[in-house]
């Protein structure tokens, strides 16, 4: 592929990927002004958020199949079509029953825009070059948790919550355009790919027992999960207990988003030295101590604002490291069923946050506790998950060459 083409497809993928952080942190400085003009609390419009993870994690398994029976562009159109329609769904809702059901339609077509691209990377790029790739994704994706809050702050500030849909539906459009016009199709139609339940069940299973996969799939998802925690819980932390404005609940999750940002591309550097296995597990426990930190501050109750903030970009700095490697040394096996390879580990790690957002709303946070609690336990259980999973694999090449 030359150059030029190259950084095109990837800036295309890191856009179609961007669509579901858009998504979530647009609206986040938002939820005081929901639950007062739909007539309910900060709460219940979490529940919005919930279902976007839950619809997104259930979408997921449904387009990776189609990924791999109808080609890639096909059902990515037909996805953000739906998406569109559910954002202006979402921009004329007058109940919050209303919001929460086409949050989750909204995910449901999005979700496409997180599956296509990991299978389009594991189509068009060489192996070694996978995790690279991704880390550069990234840097397309963090712009969203840096311009997305701040935008969506200052734009429900002027014209209102509901203005955010429609820029996620202008912008999806946008999208939708340079798909159909720069985007390669990378894997034609396949149409020995049965789409009845038991073979797509038995594709998801072979997929499913891969030490490999299963390995590095969880360890990421959980991991990721500590960050669904924090989107979860820092809009009551942040402007509930700290009183901070919209506005700057927006400047503070773009200096926070700033740091997996930069350690992401961090990331690629190190590559040229070191595997994807070592930054895993090396960033994994540098992240879960930093975790058992923010915990310890939290119930004692000595951090602050400043503090917080603090720890919290240091913990989510460290998943610049841990979504990357986890995503390319997972998908590595797969070829024919990368699609569905993709989709079952988004799913997983939607699945994962979505358990982890609504732990934090359950635990019906009076303090920063819940969060902190939350995030720490995610990190802790991710790093004994990487190292029991390494071992078996190491169990299995040995049994494989002896």
């Amino acid at each position: 592929m030359e150059q030029s083409k190259r950084w095109v497809v990837i800036l295309i993928l890191g856009l179609l990927s961007a669509i579901g952080p858009f998504s979530i942190d647009m609206y986040l400085p938002g939820f005081p002004a929901i639950a007062t003009d739909l007539n309910t609390t900060v709460d219940y419009v979490s529940y919005s958020l919930a279902s976007f993870f839950i619809g997104i994690s259930l979408g997921q398994l449904i387009c990776g199949p189609l990924l791999d029976r109808f080609g890639r562009k096909t059902p990515l159109m037909v996805g953000l079509a739906i998406y569109v329609i559910a954002s202006l769904g979402c921009a004329w809702s007058t109940s919050i029953e209303a919001l929460v059901v086409f949050r989750l339609f909204q995910a449901l077509g999005g979700c496409v825009g997180s599956v296509a691209p990991r299978a389009i990377i594991r189509d068009v790029f060489p192996l070694n070059e996978n995790a690279k790739v991704f880390s550069l994704m990234i840097l397309i994706l963090g712009v969203s948790p840096i311009l997305a809050p701040s935008v969506g702050s200052y734009t429900i500030a002027a014209f209102g919550w509901q203005s955010v849909f429609y820029i996620l539906t202008v912008v999806t459009l946008l999208v939708m355009v340079a798909v159909a016009i720069w985007l390669p199709e990378s894997k034609q139609p396949d149409p020995t790919f049965s789409l009845k339940p038991k073979p797509i069940l038995m594709s998801f299973y072979t997929v499913l027992k891969t030490p490999q996969f299963y390995t590095y799939t969880f360890t990421g998802s959980i991991a990721s999960a500590g960050l669904f925690a924090y989107l979860s819980g820092s809009p009551f932390v942040f402007m509930n207990l700290y009183s901070v404005t919209e506005q700057q609940y927006g400047w503070i999750f773009a200096l926070i988003a700033s740091g997996l940002i930069t350690s992401s591309q961090l990331n690629t550097v190190l590559l040229k030295t070191y595997t994807s296995q070592q930054l895993m597990k090396t960033f994994l426990v540098v992240q879960a101590s930093i975790g058992f930190v923010l915990f310890t501050g939290c119930y004692f109750d000595f951090l602050g604002l400043f503090g917080t903030i603090g720890l919290i970009f240091l913990y989510l700095s460290c998943q610049g490291f841990s979504f990357p490697n986890s995503a390319a040394l997972s998908m590595a096996p797969f070829s024919k069923e990368a699609g569905s390879a993709s989709a079952l580990m988004g799913a997983i790690q939607m699945g994962l946050g979505s358990l982890a957002a609504a732990l934090v709303g359950l635990l019906k946070a009076t303090t920063s506790v819940p969060m902190a609690a939350v995030m720490a336990s995610c990190t802790a259980l991710a790093l004994i998950v990487l190292l029991v999973g390494e071992s078996r694999i190491k169990k299995q090449l040995a049994l494989q060459t002896s």
